[in-house]
């Protein structure tokens, strides 16, 4: 060690402005674009958020004042500033670029959509050119800072590693400290929810993007969300607890039953998402039409929840008898449809699966008593499905909890948190299990799988048949929610969801192999068409696009499964081991390696 800091190069950032300078205009930028949060920055209300008030903000200005005050603590820790250093564990300076770049691309973008949305840069204030000019400086003196704190100079180089020896490895905190942790995280990660779902208008969800994805990237590089994930790991059971109640308090948050209604869709499709993580994150198979199993079990319950269009029309099964039919219905599906095709492999069984998908959409279509047995109505499909009766207590009607009133789709909300909550322990209890260990090494080598003594047939045919059997469970509710069930949402790829492509997109984009990140795909995946409307016929294009750029720049996803994360990149931050196992401990390494 001592004699790489007796060579090493003095470490620079792209700026040539010396550190000092540079943090400092690092903290006086982020303090500055808070501040000018509470400048008026256009004279017109015309702009949605009224920006016209001095002294307190509005819309996108609580955005920028947000991205300015985490960029000033990021700026503070820097100086070592007592109770702060636990926001860089990771002890680099990426964190503040990050942070900074939030600031930024918010405060510029609403400056840019008010000059083009009125007319030009006369319609700004002097806040606006304040806040544009204040979120600039902190990016410049990130980008004059080096790489790792302590670079600048090789005599700071060498001080800080022989502190960096002498400083022993932090203390775990206390069990009752890191559950208060999990519960202060999960209550922030409620509000930032809810604040996304409540976004009245394109341009606030636009900023409410920027800020939480640099934030996010900002607190990953600073080595906090690596500390999470290991908090979570260590209480496991009061982590989902917690997550339970935060689904449970969501809807007594909203003054609007639509964005209940917005939540209650997400929980569906999240549901089915998490079913097809099974077989595409777990098992390694690639299924193009699960969106089909999701259709098989809301028309299954349509026929049999006493629908006066039903074929059956005099036929009423109580919830949980038309929920576990379209399971079961869902079951018996994924078992024909995964028997004769699951002997194939990799594109082959995809475009099998794809061709079940477009087959059960067409045969709904056609099973109209002309086309086909009259079964489902064809393209008109089966209204008029009642609403839930479960208890004694009809979802479909308005009830006071608390002084709150909880509408219809709060209602509807809450059964789905309690199915969410079985499909999760479901999930987990299988995952975790020897068929769940079989499907995981079926993913990695089949071929090897096989040698060891695993079925793969059968291994495969499980998770064939219970990731349907759940998409058919979600499917029972949403077709109560829905009021009715036709064809055309059931298809590959749409404008809108439910389809196989946005039910894809969603275990891809948020993390194959786990739990929080086909909830997190759905969630994102259901928000953008539906709060940018000109999202809504370029759906699959911009999907595409982002698909591409996290497979370059993060190809295990937004939420990273710990044994894809590990093969896909290696660890480099100061708090994590370089070279590490599948449990986590430190593995040996040679001299020459260390």
């Amino acid at each position: 060690m001592t004699e790489i800091a007796k060579t090493a190069p003095a470490a620079r950032g792209l700026l040539p402005l010396p550190l000092a300078a540079a943090r400092a205009l690092i903290l006086t930028g982020g303090i500055a674009t808070a501040a000018s949060a509470f400048l008026a920055w256009t004279w017109t209300s015309e702009f949605p958020g009224d920006l016209t008030i001095n002294g307190y903000p509005g819309g996108l200005q609580w955005l920028t004042f947000t991205a300015g005050v985490l960029t000033a603590l990021f700026a503070l820790a820097t100086y070592g500033i007592k109770g702060l250093g636990w926001l860089l564990p990771a002890k680099n300076n990426a964190p503040l670029f990050l942070s900074a770049l939030a600031g930024f691309t918010v405060t510029w973008y609403a400056v840019i959509a008010i000059s083009v949305e009125l007319g030009g840069l006369v319609n700004l204030e002097p806040g606006g050119y304040i806040a544009a000019i204040a979120s600039l400086l902190p990016v410049l003196g990130a980008l004059s800072l080096p790489e790792q704190l302590g670079d600048d100079t090789k005599e700071n180089l060498k001080a800080y590693i022989t502190k960096a020896e002498k400083i022993p490895a932090p203390q775990p905190l206390a069990p009752w400290a890191e559950r208060l942790v999990i519960t202060v995280v999960t209550a922030l990660g409620l509000g930032v929810f809810t604040y996304g779902i409540d976004t009245e208008y394109g341009e606030l969800f636009i900023g409410y993007l920027l800020v939480v994805a640099f934030s996010m990237w900002a607190l990953h590089t600073a080595g906090l969300l690596d500390r999470l994930s290991r908090l979570v790991a260590h209480h496991h059971g009061f982590t989902l607890l917690m997550g339970f109640l935060a689904a449970i308090a969501f809807p007594f948050t909203q003054t609007n039953d639509h964005y209940t209604n917005i939540g209650v869709n997400i929980l569906i499709f999240a549901t089915v998402a998490l079913g097809l993580n099974i077989v595409v994150g777990l098992a390694g198979l690639l299924d193009l039409g699960y969106v089909a199993f999701l259709g098989v079990g809301a028309y299954t319950a349509a026929l049999v929840s006493g629908s006066e269009f039903s074929r059956f029309s005099g036929v009423q099964f109580p919830f949980w008898a038309s929920a576990l039919t379209g399971a079961a219905a869902s079951l018996v599906f994924g078992v024909l449809i995964g028997a004769p095709t699951l002997r194939l492999r990799g594109d082959y069984l995809a475009i099998v699966t794809l061709g079940f998908g477009e087959i059960f959409r067409i045969a709904v279509n056609n099973m109209d008593g002309d086309s086909g047995p009259d079964i489902t109505n064809g393209p008109n499909g089966i209204p008029s499905i009642p609403d839930i009766n479960l208890f004694g207590l009809n979802l479909g009607e308005s009830n006071d909890i608390g002084g709150i009133t909880l509408g219809r789709f709060a209602n509807y909300y809450l059964l789905m948190v309690v199915i969410m909550a079985i499909i999760v322990l479901v999930y987990t209890r299988a995952a975790d299990s020897r068929i769940g260990r079989s499907w995981i090494a079926i993913r990695e080598d089949e071929t090897a799988a096989t040698a060891m003594g695993i079925n793969g047939f059968r291994v495969k045919l499980i998770a064939f048949a219970l990731g349907a059997t759940l998409a058919g469970l979600a499917g029972t509710v949403f077709a109560h929610v829905t009021y009715s069930v036709v064809p055309n949402p059931y298809q590959f790829a749409g404008a809108a969801p439910p389809n196989s492509a946005f039910l894809l997109a969603a275990v891809v984009l948020g993390g194959m192999g786990t739990v929080a990140g086909p909830l997190l795909g759905a969630a994102l995946l259901y928000l953008l068409p539906e709060k940018l409307v000109f999202l809504q016929e370029k759906s699959l294009l911009a999907f595409g696009i982002a698909l591409i750029l996290l497979m370059r720049f993060r190809p295990e996803g937004v939420i990273a499964n710990r044994r894809r994360q590990l093969e896909f990149h290696e660890t480099g931050q100061t708090d994590v081991p370089d070279t590490t196992t599948l449990t986590d401990e430190p593995a040996v390494t040679t001299k020459a390696g260390a």
